[in-house]
């Protein structure tokens, strides 16, 4: 007798190479068994997934969720996480060797979805750091204190989130990153680097003494320095110094990158583009992870009370108040072409792996949590528009319906959970 059995759904489980209809079985919080749908099942709850897609509880590997903290950016980790059908969440930079210990207390212990992070590798951390790039200068990181808090937080910091673009290349040239380097090597933690345009190029002032920077310059100068087990984010960035150059090529560099062992991640978000993610993927160039990049100025969510309207969200280049999440990203890659079984691995056993979460994630091998994301998988027609406002007709659609999180329940009730048309056949 299981306490809970998820019955009639399609099972894809990469890490164990499961692709078909089984029925998942859950005892006290744990996977008690996988069998093949038709065996004998008796269960306290038996909840017919019949037409459904079972996959091990997901993982967002580009979230912000450290919520007032870093102001307009950082949303509730729950509306991310379980009320989106997502079990686990990696904040990318929102915490710093500053403010970890409120991101423990104020997050990771008041949320229901699991939640780990890359520490900022800057003082700052996340504040608001879209509109202040002063606050991510040099001296603003102290290597010291950064590799002191990862390791005496280690159960939850798994990395560090750096910055490699051409606005804070031309305001300090490579030392940001030199930096960076060395907080990953002095903790041995990886380092997931963000490719693509963040701040407006700096004045004459602020560049003033320093070589005019090319935005195409910057993974060749940045690549080198780097190690096996970094992550490059955005590949299929919409702007200027991602692995597309003017010309519309893939940068070679990029292939260089991963003979070293780095890994790519689609921190889709804002920068998501379809034009650059096909000339990614025709050249060969297939991302190994996943992660949705919501926050606050591209979400449809209102600022926490008491905010000033000090900036106007549409005048900046993230702006887009799409509603999308984690499901809708694997619906834009299967679009693209990426077969099921790798979408699947990219938010899973994949995540886990590179990211460095603990190793009984990821899968529904017996004995593990019963972390487990269950999805609508809807065949049609749907438009799907990036932020280029370019629209590409996919012919399937996830959209989450629940998951449990160590066997218990949380619904898809987020607010910010897209709306997508069918379109007539």
């Amino acid at each position: 007798m299981f306490d809970t059995a998820l019955v009639g759904g399609h099972l894809v489980d990469p890490a164990q190479g499961l692709d078909g209809r089984f029925d998942v079985c859950i005892t006290g919080g744990r996977v008690a068994a996988i069998l093949a749908h038709g065996q004998p099942v008796e269960a306290r709850e038996v909840v017919d997934v019949s037409g459904r897609l079972v996959v091990p509880g997901m993982v967002d590997t580009h979230a912000h969720v450290f919520r007032h903290v870093t102001g307009r950016f950082g949303l509730d980790a729950d509306l991310c996480g379980v009320q989106s059908g997502v079990t686990t969440l990696i904040d990318q930079g929102g915490p710093s060797c500053i403010t970890m210990p409120a991101f423990r207390a104020n997050v990771v212990a008041t949320s229901r979805s699991r939640v780990f992070t890359y520490l900022s590798a800057y003082l700052v951390g996340g504040l608001e750091g879209h509109y202040y790039p002063s606050l991510y200068r040099p001296d603003c990181i102290d290597v010291e204190a950064t590799v002191k808090s990862a390791l005496a937080n280690a159960d939850l910091v798994r990395g560090f989130k750096a910055h490699a673009e051409v606005g804070g290349a031309a305001r300090w040239g490579n030392e940001v990153m030199q930096r960076c380097t060395e907080i990953g090597r002095g903790a041995n933690l990886p380092l997931y680097i963000h490719f693509g345009q963040l701040w407006p190029m700096p004045d004459a002032q602020e560049a003033a003494g320093r070589e005019p920077v090319d935005a195409d310059d910057i993974l060749a100068q940045v690549v080198p320095m780097l190690r096996a087990g970094d992550i490059l984010a955005h590949p299929f960035t919409r702007h200027p110094g991602g692995f597309v150059n003017r010309e519309g090529r893939v940068h070679p560099v990029v292939r260089e990158a991963l003979e070293m062992g780095m890994k790519i991640d689609v921190g889709h978000g804002s920068h998501f583009s379809f034009n650059m993610a096909r000339i990614a993927l025709d050249a060969g160039i297939v991302p190994h992870t996943l992660g949705a990049d919501m926050h606050g100025y591209n979400t449809p969510v209102p600022p926490p009370p008491g905010t000033p309207e000090q900036h106007s969200d549409q005048d900046h280049m993230f702006f887009g108040k799409q509603r999308f999440s984690l499901a809708s990203a694997m619906t834009s890659m299967l679009a693209l072409g990426l077969p099921l079984e790798h979408v699947v691995r990219m938010v899973t056993v994949n995540a886990v792996e590179i990211f460095g979460l603990p190793s009984e994630l990821g899968t529904l091998r017996p004995g593990n949590p019963a972390d487990v994301s269950v999805l609508h998988d809807e065949a049609g027609r749907f438009p799907l528009t990036d932020n280029e406002q370019t629209t590409v007709v996919g012919n399937r659609l996830l959209s989450p319906d629940f998951c449990l999180v160590a066997g218990t329940r949380h619904q898809a009730t987020s607010a910010i959970l897209p709306k997508v048309e069918r379109l007539a056949a």
